[in-house]
């Protein structure tokens, strides 16, 4: 390791000359080389302590010598483990103004660069030897200490969900699952889903971030990202609470576990299943103290009417059809409450119960000891029933005998999968039953869908000209929009928050029962149903609309095919950006910026993939397109954006190298909404995204 004076050396090295160390057999350490080597080098050849030669190096450079005990932990929230290790640096601290970081290399303008416009503040550097640098990014980014850093200023204590004891003693000995930082977190997404307002919390693995999501109002939106091997832990604590096998993630498992937050008691569904090497869990929410009637459901006053005549039958099927999550056990536990009056023997079969009724004896499904949904509909007709609720009926065999409960003088509520409630008819003789039959048994059926209603924090009222997509759908279903979503914090960016229900309810007459027994097609019954008095689902959507609650893009979004058929799915979360650039630094510093704002973001290295990203899903709001990529570059992109009809009007914004009068100019013209040198600040960056995104709503 031995040279001469001559020649580039090493920075480190005329640091430690400098300090009166010189020496004969200078270390021959070129001055391209990487700084944490060169520091070992340096520091044995001279034998220097880290500390010693840290202070040097700090002296020289007129910088602090870095204290890791001091440092904040949600300074490392705004550095990704990967760039922290990348640029050898370590957070410190941070204020509006200044992020500072340790760093062994103060001399390294690309850390510098790529950490200031992460963070959009002035890069500090202090100085600390790269294995202080090295300790301190394991022990902060740690799964452990990846869990505190994300606690870190969040308002949760380990009591926040508190399981009731009647489901069973907590028992719990794994330390990674009870250390206190999971328990704070498992509470934390619990909490939060349910202040939410959501129904179901999915807990998904990654390759190396995990994430979690909440269903609100029927959707899916992100609420956080884990570090997997936390994320590992969470799903074992909630394995504990659900009394789940933790060692055992080769089968799916199912269980349930009693809480309560802010001491209302709330029932939750866990269900495991292996996914990819982990496991994914989703927990279904349910209110247990939620007691909501018919009058609380915000049925339309028509359709509320024809139900509750529905529910004066002592005998017949009453059928209620929707897809999973349309509420179809609420509105039937809502008729239920108001039957219950003490003078009728209510019973009900169910898989799972989702809420205790009082007042009404409730039978769960065992299927594995043999209690199926036909064989506890028959013990239950031995019990004197006046109405019997099952919870769906799936086969031939409960089919008919729920059709004999009905002709022996019972009320059978019951739920099946159909289009509307017309269908219903169709989907019973599917699974098995005559005509004859259906036409003597069948009192009536009802059709359900939720429909988003419109935030009242943000909503607009549609003045003046409308949309090219308003206009269209007004076109479509001759009805005028009121409103306008437009999305804030308050609901997430979606425009909307809280949910209506559209009903179709079908009662059925001697006209309708003879069109039945004759077979008639749906048509034909769909007609009959109409002169009854039944309203379609999409009537009653429309009525929605009038009355400004909700939108003609939500209607479309549940109970039609989209804008036009074939278009796609109407995006209906936060906006969502595809990043288009060969730089993967680049992506993940304008990923981790665009995320922090609550914006979804997909990525494309180049422009091949970006198309067709683009033509599989036009879901995108805004494409943010490198103008330097080998192969296919951002302006040949664009050209192919603009030159497609169902891509024409879809907002790019380019970023550029260099800057100049006359390539904005040729940008623009070429079709760009906006461009923006890859040179700039965050906070610009990000104003020229909302900007584009604000022009093109």
């Amino acid at each position: 390791m031995s040279g001469s004076k001559g020649g580039a050396v090493h920075w480190l090295v005329r640091i430690a000359e400098r300090a009166g160390h010189g020496r004969d057999d200078r270390p021959d350490i070129p001055a391209s080389s990487d700084a944490s080597e060169a520091w070992t080098h340096v520091a044995r050849a001279y034998e220097f302590t880290d500390a010693e030669l840290a202070a040097m190096v700090a002296e020289y450079f007129r910088l602090k010598v870095a204290d890791m005990s001091v440092a904040d932990p949600n300074a490392a929230l705004l550095v990704p483990e990967t760039m922290a290790r990348k640029h050898r640096v370590f957070p410190i601290a941070e204020d509006d103004r200044y992020f500072v970081v340790a760093t062994c290399d103060p001399t390294n303008v690309e850390a510098e660069r790529a950490l200031g416009f992460s963070t959009g503040r002035t890069l500090l550097f202090e100085v600390a030897s790269p294995g202080a640098i090295q300790d301190a990014i394991d022990e902060r980014y740690s799964p452990e200490r990846a869990v505190e850093t994300l606690l870190g200023g969040i308002d949760v204590s380990e009591d926040a969900v508190k399981l009731v004891e009647e489901m069973g003693p907590e028992s719990i000995t794994e330390d990674d699952v009870t250390a206190t930082p999971v328990v704070k977190l498992t509470n934390l997404i619990i909490r939060d889903a349910i202040n939410a307002g959501a129904s179901d919390i999915h807990i998904e693995p990654g390759r190396r971030l995990g994430a979690v999501r909440y269903r609100v109002d029927g959707v899916l939106r992100k609420h956080m990202d884990l570090p997997m091997a936390a994320l590992n832990r969470i799903i074992s604590r909630i394995k504990v609470l659900a009394k789940l096998d933790i060692a055992d993630r080769l089968r799916p498992q199912d269980g349930k576990a009693r809480v309560q937050v802010k001491n209302r008691g709330f029932d939750l569904r866990v269900s495991t299943i292996p996914a990819g090497g982990a496991e994914k869990c989703v927990i279904r929410i349910l209110d247990s103290g939620s007691s909501l009637s018919l009058d609380d459901l915000e049925i339309p006053g028509n359709e509320l009417e024809r139900l509750r005549d529905l529910m004066t039958n002592r005998d017949g099927i009453v059928v209620v059809t929707g897809p999973t999550g349309s509420g179809k056990t609420t509105t039937l536990y809502g008729a239920l409450r108001e039957l219950a009056d003490g003078r009728v023997n209510i019973m009900t079969v169910e898989d799972p119960i989702e809420y205790e009724l009082p007042g009404i004896t409730q039978t769960q499904v065992h299927t594995k000891q043999g209690m199926t949904f036909a064989s506890a509909l028959r013990a239950m007709l031995r019990q004197d029933p006046d109405v019997i609720l099952v919870g769906e009926i799936r086969d031939k065999e409960t089919a008919v005998t729920a059709a004999q409960a009905a002709m022996t003088g019972h009320l059978v509520l019951t739920t099946v999968h159909a289009n509307d409630a017309v269908s219903s008819v169709a989907r019973l003789a599917d699974m098995g039953l005559q005509y004859s039959t259906i036409s003597q048994v069948l009192r009536g059926a009802i059709a359900q869908r939720l429909l988003r209603r419109v935030c009242t924090t943000c909503a607009e009222p549609v003045r003046g000209q409308l949309t090219p997509d308003e206009q269209r759908l007004t076109e479509r279903h001759g009805c005028e929009p009121v409103v306008r979503a437009v999305g804030c914090t308050e609901c997430g960016f979606t425009g909307y928050r809280g949910r209506l229900p559209t009903n179709e309810v079908l009662v059925g007459g001697p006209r309708f029962q003879k069109a039945v027994e004759q077979r008639k097609g749906w048509a034909t019954l769909f007609r009959v149903a109409q002169q009854g008095g039944m309203r379609s689902l999409h009537e009653v959507g429309l009525e929605w609309v009038t009355q400004g609650k909700t939108t003609l893009v939500e209607v479309e979004r549940v109970l039609g095919q989209g804008l036009e058929d074939g278009a796609g799915e109407i995006h209906t979360g936060p906006p969502r950006i595809l990043l288009v650039d060969d730089d993967e630094e680049a992506r993940l510093l304008m990923r981790s910026l665009l995320e922090r704002d609550g914006y979804e973001v997909e990525e494309a290295e180049d422009g091949h993939k970006a198309l067709d990203m683009v033509k599989e899903s036009q879901d995108f709001q805004l494409i943010v397109l490198d103008l330097a990529m080998p192969g296919l570059d951002g302006r040949q992109v664009l050209d192919q954006i603009r030159g497609s009809v169902d891509t024409a009007a879809l907002p790019v914004l380019i970023r550029t190298g260099t800057g100049s009068d006359v390539l904005e100019a040729e940008l623009l013209e070429a079709g760009a909404d906006d461009y923006v040198e890859k040179s700039v600040d965050a906070a610009r960056f990000m104003a020229r995204v909302h900007a584009v995104l604000r022009r093109a709503m």
